[in-house]
């Protein structure tokens, strides 16, 4: 399931428990919009993306330098990252 972060202050909330991948984009980006369809098939975890352009300040307090940054979250803390697009096989390996 794909959910749109609306309120920065929604994201404790949402990733305090259980696994999420975060994605962490922009609407003008390119190889984020070649990520989007390739998450929509994701049915192996939840995905949360955030536009970086409306929560610059959720961007900045991860660090995000480049986009797209996909993030692994478990139960509230950083797991794994991973920067670029990635093709669904290594989406499932990230996650693994």
């Amino acid at each position: 399931m794909i959910k749109h972060l609306k309120d920065s202050n929604e994201f404790k909330e949402i990733v305090k428990s259980g696994r999420i991948l975060v994605d962490f984009y922009a609407d003008w980006c390119g190889p984020c919009q070649m990520l989007a369809p390739i998450l929509e098939e994701v049915d192996f975890i939840d995905v949360l993306k955030i536009n970086v352009d409306e929560h610059q300040e959720l961007a900045a307090k991860f660090g995000v330098m480049s986009i797209p940054t996909l993030v692994l979250m478990e139960n509230g803390e950083e797991v794994k990252r991973d920067l670029g697009f990635k093709n669904l096989d290594q989406i499932k390996k990230m996650v693994e």
